[in-house]
């Protein structure tokens, strides 16, 4: 249906039109474009970051025994085999697994339970229970560590004191600090996710079935073992590995509760390692990271194709009947209560009383103060001697915040959706499938490894390319990036639903591709594109793995601020600023859910 000439006769006539040609249809050229930046933005870091484990780096030629720039073991036998090793990597390594396992069965367990509580039983208030029950996933997930350092936090770690200390009460280390508050905390942040994918399949799961085995004599034990358990095994395993590989990656919490004890992660390792300029150990550390997180979507991945051997979706005799607790309904609501009020109202109440009192835990009318939120002088607070509302440190980092986050946000949108387009149109099946894979490469590698990766490559300048460091231009580079496998998909599904029909009969008319893109494909696909830019926003306020490498001092975020108040041992502040990011969280995502017309819990309850 072209409305483009034959050539002229001659090599200009043949070039003219291969340009008319590929203007009006530029998919192809598009595509390598895509591909090419891409793979710069996406593969090029992960390669430096290689590199640099096996070359020798600025500083370290006398103890590597060579020239600075030549390939070296140095660091691999440094990480493995030295004998710093147990410090450098070792036990960071067994302490993430420790912590990843743990969060694991604490969110299954908890998860699991409260999934089949909303999908599977008549309890009262499913909808309620399943909207509330997926809100701890939008706060970060650090503030489920903030709150229980105020609850908990001994003398080993200077500042505010613990409620329980303020009562005196002495908390152990292993209750303060470590291994168990990490697991709670971690674990009251994920269990969402099993939740969402462990819910959505028993809604999917035809009742008809284990029904059938009630009947041939089955107790419901046996049912749920032999029948429904195999049946959920590939979502239960699928939330299982993406809980896990969030542990990998997440910073915030290792951070919070393992300082005081040095109980190191992989994550807060990593973050040492640069810190402390080891670039050499801090690749060999970072890479060790990517290849645990690849493995885990890996073996992901396969899980989710397996999942075509079980079928639990009946036909026109599927049903979907809910169990009768029968007098068990209200005790079972206030369990699903239970656990919102653990997981949502109680961090949030503990971080609200402790940014409005003077000594922790003290509730008589002389110890409620508004001085943390808005007196323009604190007494012995050098590093922040006022309110958090008073100054501008708030207001400058919500401002780079928002301006960072929201210019990332419509940039991965647009991607997203342009690579849905180029995938689903372009006449080039290997273009379409490599543009496909290196777009969702980013979610193979934990987010704290791809920002190590980020610094690495542009740390300096290479080539045409300067350097990037504590510009906005790389937190805008490295959230676009990180969020691109999801806003990329959503543009794949969508544009798989729309046929070219309307771009035909425009092309027809002579409309060139940006004006078919501006004046249908954009307004058709409205939808997708609003998911794609909203969702990677909420995702990006609360960022904190990303960024706490790459943000300077100069250029602070909410994230980033509430940290660095944590380190000042301004408790107040600090959970004042976790609060403020919780509420745009909760403003955009409501947001959000009234623009897309969804909402998170959708098809699990109600």
């Amino acid at each position: 249906m072209s409305v483009i000439n034959p050539p002229a006769a001659g090599w200009r006539g043949k070039v003219r039109y291969r340009a008319r040609v590929l203007l009006a249809e530029p998919t192809t050229l598009i595509g390598l474009l895509l591909i090419a930046g891409f793979g710069y933005l996406v593969v090029a870091p992960l390669v430096a970051i290689v590199s640099d484990a096996v070359r020798v780096q600025y500083g370290d030629d006398f103890r590597a025994g060579a020239p600075v720039g030549s390939g070296t073991s140095y660091y691999l036998w440094r990480v493995f085999r030295s004998p710093v090793s147990g410090d450098l990597f070792w036990e960071p390594f067994w302490h993430t697994l420790v912590v990843g396992v743990g969060v694991v069965v604490f969110a299954v367990a908890l998860g699991g339970a409260m999934a089949w509580l909303v999908t599977r039983t008549n309890v009262p208030g499913r909808k309620f229970l399943a909207g509330a029950l997926v809100v701890p996933y939008m706060l970060p997930s650090w503030t489920f560590a903030l709150a229980w350092l105020t609850l908990f936090k001994n003398g080993r770690s200077g500042g505010t004191p613990g409620y329980l200390e303020s009562w005196g009460v002495r908390t152990p280390d292993w209750l303060a600090y470590g291994a168990l508050p990490m697991i709670v905390t971690l674990g009251l942040h994920y269990y969402p996710f099993v939740l969402l994918l462990f819910g959505n399949a028993l809604r999917r799961l035809d009742s008809q079935l284990e029904e059938s085995a009630r009947v041939l004599g089955a107790r419901r034990g046996q049912a749920m073992r032999r029948i429904v358990l195999p049946l959920l095994l590939p979502s239960l395993s699928s939330a299982t590995l993406l809980i896990f590989g969030r542990v990998l990656g997440t910073f915030g919490t290792p951070y919070i509760l393992g300082l005081p004890t040095d109980y190191s992660l992989l994550s807060t390792t990593l973050y040492r390692s640069i810190h402390t300029r080891s670039s050499g150990v801090a690749a060999v550390i970072a890479a060790v990271i990517v290849l645990l997180g690849v493995l885990v979507v890996l073996v992901d991945m396969r899980l989710v194709r397996e999942q075509r051997r079980f079928v639990t979706i009946g036909g026109k005799g599927s049903m979907d009947r809910a169990t009768d607790l029968r007098r068990w309904r209200w005790p079972a609501y206030a369990a699903g209560l239970a656990v919102f009020t653990a997981s949502v109202v109680a961090p949030l109440l503990i971080l609200l009383l402790s940014t409005v009192t003077y000594a922790p835990g003290v509730f008589s009318a002389d110890n409620f103060t508004l001085k943390f939120w808005v007196a323009d002088k604190i007494p012995d607070a050098v590093g922040f001697p006022h309110g958090l509302l008073v100054g501008g440190e708030l207001y400058e980092a919500l401002w780079n915040s928002v301006r960072i986050v929201g210019l990332s946000a419509v940039l991965c949108g647009l991607l997203g959706l342009l690579v849905g387009y180029v995938v689903v149109r372009s006449g080039s099946p290997r273009i379409a499938g490599t543009l496909r894979q290196v777009s969702f490469l980013p979610y193979l590698v934990p987010g704290i490894a791809f920002a190590a990766a980020y610094l690495t490559l542009f740390a300096v300048p290479r080539g045409p390319i300067p350097a990037l460091y504590g510009t906005v231009t790389l937190l805008v580079l490295v959230m676009v990036v990180t969020h691109l496998p999801y806003s990329s998909r959503s543009g794949i599904a969508a544009m798989m639903q729309l046929g070219k029909e309307p771009e035909e009969a425009a092309q027809v008319v002579g409309a060139g591709w940006l004006r078919r893109m501006w004046r249908i494909v954009i307004p058709i696909q409205k939808g997708a594109l609003t998911t794609g830019v909203v969702l990677p926003f909420i995702s990006g306020i609360k960022e904190l793995s990303i960024v706490i490498m790459l943000a300077t001092a100069g250029m602070p975020l909410l994230t980033t601020l509430s940290i660095h108040l944590v380190d000042y041992g301004y408790t107040q502040q600090a959970n004042a600023a976790v609060l403020v990011i919780a509420a745009v969280s909760f403003a955009v995502t409501y947001l959000a859910q009234r623009l897309t017309k969804s909402n998170l819990s959708s098809g699990l309850g109600g």
